[in-house]
């Protein structure tokens, strides 16, 4: 029986080895060979192995002829070899093998550029891979590099991708590297990315570059979102003091609207500071749904009554003298919460909340920042794509009903001026100038007061890819209760009667003029 069970395990063991030379298990092969270089194992692998049949979409392996540059098409790909990259690779005849494949880019674990006093830092190491797709190309057995004529390859664009760049992968040690933009130039087209690089690699495309941030920074940023954040709460209730106070006194639909959205306000840091601290205390669980749920909730509720803000004001300073709306703030009320409820209840069905990990783009930190939000950013990018879209559209409005306001008050201002011209004298010029820059100095209080409460702070997001940007956008954001207060102590305060002064008049309208229903 010993020699039928060796000759049993012996069989087996060349089927083991005979199916992993086959070309299409040579990425299953390469992929769990533990400790080896994966980039090393498939450009052996591929140069050997026996094909039988086709192997995978969007892969060639093939000989060709040298005495021709080489063009193949692939499904969002395109490969354009020179003349110099056959001809270099060439051994003997006028044949050479060509691999060309796509593959995942999860075979490859990103790790650090490698440091030191004359290696300048690579930002270009952080981004998320286009589609998530690697194109490997290879002529030959031996590697091509320095290439006088540079290989061509195209790279199709999805909806999602609006900039990037053309990298390869550079190899630090066994199994770990990093994305490289070295030898490689990036053209921008409408649908697709065009890479020139001079070497035979694995190349790829990044797109959407993630916030790189160094330890420091990180933890500097932390600590003003918590300290803003609990500033925030902190003043949201006192502004919802003020406003009931004031609604009290004097009933207004203004100080309603005001009202909504400071309460959106505090939901939103409060539902902030407990996702982040359940989900550093224990993590996952239903509670940490319900309180995703809770902030994904409140970010909308947040953007939706901002943009109610801008209406409201559009409705004070344009159409005052001509509006009637039955049930205003009832209507409002059922679009400021009622939109983002119907889109949370509606994610919520989908499973998309729980805890999630911002992807950590310092190799050297091993520690991340967990929150309960949305679990899967890369797995949900509608949801995304539905939430900045609805910002956008919150600040583009928000932004025209400031313009709108500006426009107002200088043509108001010339009109005073004008007039102040008119009866002007020697005498009470000082004054006039005196009053001349108290009126712009309270302009200009009004348009800031404005831009905080139509929350036009959040299109600094734009410019967080930035350290200046980062800290710009998270201090003006977690203080947003910090601005609701300050504006709600302005409504609260006694301007000065001019009744020879339609811009003073004008100023008053817009913070607390309000329309009977």
């Amino acid at each position: 029986m010993e020699p039928l069970i060796l000759l049993l395990i012996l069989f087996r063991i060349s089927t083991v080895q005979t199916e992993a030379e086959y070309c299409k298990n040579v990425l299953m092969f390469c992929g769990k060979t533990p400790g080896d270089s994966f980039s090393r194992c498939l450009d052996e692998k591929m140069s050997n192995c026996i094909q039988r049949g086709r192997s995978w979409p969007d892969f060639i392996r093939e000989q060709v002829d040298t005495s021709q540059q080489v063009e193949r098409n692939l499904t969002r790909h395109k490969v354009m070899i020179p003349l110099s990259a056959l001809q270099s690779s060439q051994k003997n005849g006028s044949e050479t093998l060509l691999v060309i494949t796509v593959f995942d880019s999860t075979y490859f674990q990103v790790n650090a550029p490698p440091k030191g006093r004359m290696l300048p830092r690579q930002p270009e190491s952080h981004g998320y891979v286009l589609e998530g797709l690697v194109l490997m190309v290879k002529v030959g057995q031996k590697a091509v590099s320095n290439l006088s004529e540079h290989i061509q390859l195209v790279f199709k664009k999805n909806h999602m991708a609006e900039d990037g760049k053309c990298v390869f992968w550079k190899e630090v040690q066994a199994g770990k590297g990093h994305w490289s933009t070295e030898g490689c130039r990036t053209t921008v087209g409408t649908d697709t990315f065009l890479c020139s690089c001079d070497h035979l690699s694995f190349f790829a495309v990044l797109v959407n570059p993630m916030v790189s941030v160094d330890i420091k920074t990180a933890v500097n940023l932390s600590f003003i979102t918590a300290v803003g954040s609990a500033l925030s709460v902190i003043s949201s209730l006192l502004s919802l003091i003020i406003y009931t106070w004031l609604q009290h006194r004097r009933p207004d639909k203004s100080i309603g609207v005001h009202m909504n959205l400071t309460g959106a306000i505090l939901c939103l840091h409060v539902s902030f500071l407990l996702g982040c601290l359940w989900a550093w205390l224990e993590g996952g669980g239903w509670a940490c749904k319900v309180f995703g749920a809770l902030l994904h909730w409140s970010l909308l509720g947040t953007w939706t009554w901002m943009a109610i803000e801008g209406f409201h004001l559009y409705i004070l300073l344009v159409r005052v003298f001509n509006v009637y709306i039955q049930k205003y703030l009832l209507k409002v009320s059922l679009v400021g919460w009622g939109v983002p409820t119907v889109i949370v209840v509606t994610c919520g069905f989908l499973d998309v909340y729980g805890e999630f990990s911002p992807p950590n783009t310092d190799p050297t930190c091993n520690t991340t920042s967990k929150i309960c939000w949305i679990k899967d950013m890369d797995g949900t990018p509608y949801i995304y794509i539905l939430m900045w879209t609805y910002m956008g559209l919150m600040l583009l409005f928000n932004s025209a009903m400031l313009a709108l306001v500006v426009v107002k008050l200088w043509t108001m201002r010339r009109t005073s001026m004008g007039f102040s011209r008119g009866i002007s004298s020697s005498d009470n010029k000082w004054k006039l100038d005196k009053e001349k820059r108290s009126r712009i100095c309270k302009d200009l209080a009004t348009v800031m007061g404005l831009s905080c409460v139509l929350g036009l702070a959040w299109s600094s997001s734009s410019i967080t890819y930035s350290d200046a940007g980062l800290y710009l956008f998270t201090i003006l954001n977690s203080l947003q209760g910090v601005f609701m207060f300050l504006w709600s102590l302005a409504l609260t305060c006694k301007s000065r009667s001019e009744n020879d002064s339609s811009a003073q008049y004008s100023m008053k309208k817009t913070m607390e003029t309000s329309f009977n229903s």
